[in-house]
Formats: structure tokens, sequence, C-alpha cells
């Protein structure tokens, strides 16, 4: 059983496009479980229009949510929010094989059949992506500025980026395995990349499996990190001592 996790708040622009391009994709027992950050738009309606059984909808309040003063900053707070809300998916996903999805991309049509047989194994499955604008032209690779490496101490501490959410899927093992999600985590993807790369493995796609869209309202960034460098720093030691806490603690 397939388990697609996607974070939703005020999607409704895209996210008819996302949906039928995962649905299509999906059997009759797979789901498409959807964690909502109390959106004021049309997502959930947009949602509901689908009457597909396999659209499973929970709430999530952001206003419940408040990010620790070590993380807390202009620029991280919305990452910290959805983070929570991605977590909120990964809890109630029911699946052996879960993909993560952002609510504003395009799946490319073989992504899953691509996908699927590198989960007979516990690993993390990233794949490239194109880079599109909100009109879906396509910019460049997301691999020219994410390439996500072998090895835990290459990604906390000279990398210290993570593979981009929305191109990974994993096992049910290890969506046990880094639940629940520490509150000292900004975002979910680097926290899933660390701990997968500590007690699993991983697996690199080159092909590009989503259209990966830009656009003046998206949470997530391709670049580089904009934050300072002593919050860098700071940050990959709380990480490091997280990963090594849960680590030991489930060994």
């Amino acid at each position: 059983m397939i388990s697609v996790c996607m974070a939703t708040y005020n999607g409704e622009k895209y996210i008819a496009e996302q949906v039928k391009s995962i649905l299509l994709q999906l059997g009759e027992e797979d789901e498409l479980v959807v964690s909502d950050d109390n959106s004021i738009d049309d997502t959930i309606k947009i949602l509901e229009s689908f009457n597909d059984k396999r659209i499973k909808i929970f709430n999530h309040n952001r206003e419940d949510i408040k990010v620790p003063f070590l993380l807390s900053s202009k620029a991280a707070d919305n990452f910290y929010f959805a983070a929570r809300n991605f977590e909120n998916a990964l809890v109630k996903a029911k699946g052996d094989y879960i993909f993560l999805s952002d609510q504003d991309d395009i799946w490319m049509p073989n992504k899953v059949e691509k996908i699927l047989p590198y989960l007979k194994e516990d690993k993390l499955v990233i794949s490239d992506a194109w880079i599109v604008n909100s009109n879906l032209e396509r910019i460049d690779k997301l691999s020219k500025y994410r390439v996500y490496k072998k090895g835990f101490l290459v990604n906390i501490y000279i990398r210290g980026g993570a593979p981009q959410g929305c191109v990974c899927a994993f096992t049910k093992n290890i969506k046990n395995f880094i639940l629940p999600i520490p509150k000292n985590a900004l975002t979910h993807d680097f926290w899933i990349g660390l701990l997968s790369e500590l007690k699993f493995s991983s697996v690199y796609i080159p092909e590009q499996l989503i259209l990966y869209r830009r656009h003046l309202s998206t949470v997530s960034h391709a670049e580089k990190s904009f934050h300072p460098l002593l919050y860098i720093f700071r940050y990959r030691m709380l990480m490091l001592y997280e990963c090594l806490k849960r680590y030991f603690s489930r060994k």
C-alpha cells in the first residue's frame, strides 16, 4: 500500500493539478493523506470535489505550534510550521511505502513506477526534478542546487543540506524511526535525510520525476540556505545531538 503525504496551506491555485497527477498513479487501496494547516481559501473544497475515497483530509492548526526560541526567525518560522504539518500527515499514513508531496508541484507519469522497485529494502529514495515557474516552463534541474551525497557526516557538516522533501520516498520502517520529528528540527526533509543516512541508506535516481514549481508563495527553496552562518552552525549541532539521541535510544 502506498501513502502519499501532502501538507497543504492555502493551495487552491495549483492543488488540483497536483492531485490529478498523483491519483493517476495510485491503486484503489492506496491513499493520499492531506494535512491542512487551517487554509482560509478553497483548498479543502477543491480536495473534496474529487469525491475520491483515497483522499483523506486531516486538520492541523499552526496556531497551536510554538517555534523554539533557538530556531525562531522571520525566515525560519514557516519552515517549522510546514514540518509539523508534514509530520501530522506522516502520523496518519497507513501505507508500507511513503511518498512526500508538495501541494503545488506535478508528478511525472512514471514517478511511482520508477521509485517502487527501490523500496523493496528500507531505503530513502531521492530523485531529480525539473524546476519550473508558475506556468510550468522549465528553468533548471533541481540537482544543480541540491546534490544529495551519501553519508551522515557529509550531509550534516560539509554540505549541511538535505534532499528536497518533495522528491523523497521511503518505507514504513523508516517512517516509524523518524517519528516523532523532534521539536528542534526546523525542517522535516533534513531530519529524514540525516536519519536515513545514519540508520538506513539512500539511493539517488538522476531522472527528473516531478515538476518542482517555484513561485512567490512557495515556502521551500532549492537554493542554498539564506540563514546567517552562526544560525546554521547552531542548528547543525542541534541536529547532530537529536540524531544521535534517536539512533542510540532506538538501536
